[in-house]
């Protein structure tokens, strides 16, 4: 939950106003003490991050898809030498949906991976 910038200024200067001891003041206003001391440090909070979004390289895992359309995640992570996490945070950035294959029978039915339609300029 994102505090707002005035309340974490009230906290701060009550802190200091009243002399409060961080249990204290996190009792006070029922916030942890770790949060107070994170203000303490930088009342405006990260605005971004600090470190690249994904190490996997996006068309590589284009070019897996279209060559193993009915991989699962992990047979697909272990090829790109990822975490199965990482993959599936990816697949989501490439807006990557799964349909169910209909080369299968009923009962034996297996997804397949589809890129989106702006992949293919559609």
């Amino acid at each position: 939950m994102t505090y707002s910038l005035d309340f974490r200024q009230k906290v701060l200067s009550t802190r200091k106003a009243q002399k409060l001891t961080f249990d204290q003041t996190s009792t006070l206003f029922g916030i942890s003490k770790t949060t107070i001391l994170k203000w303490i440090k930088n009342i405006h909070g990260q605005t971004g991050r600090n470190k690249p979004a994904t190490k996997i390289d996006m068309e590589e895992l284009k070019r897996d898809i279209e060559q193993h359309p009915d991989a699962y995640q992990y047979e697909r992570a272990r090829r790109l030498g990822v975490s199965r996490t990482g993959l599936w945070s990816a697949l989501k950035r490439l807006k990557v949906t799964y349909k169910k294959n209909s080369e299968s029978s009923q009962s034996m039915r297996r997804k397949a991976t589809c890129l989106p339609k702006e992949y293919y300029g559609l």
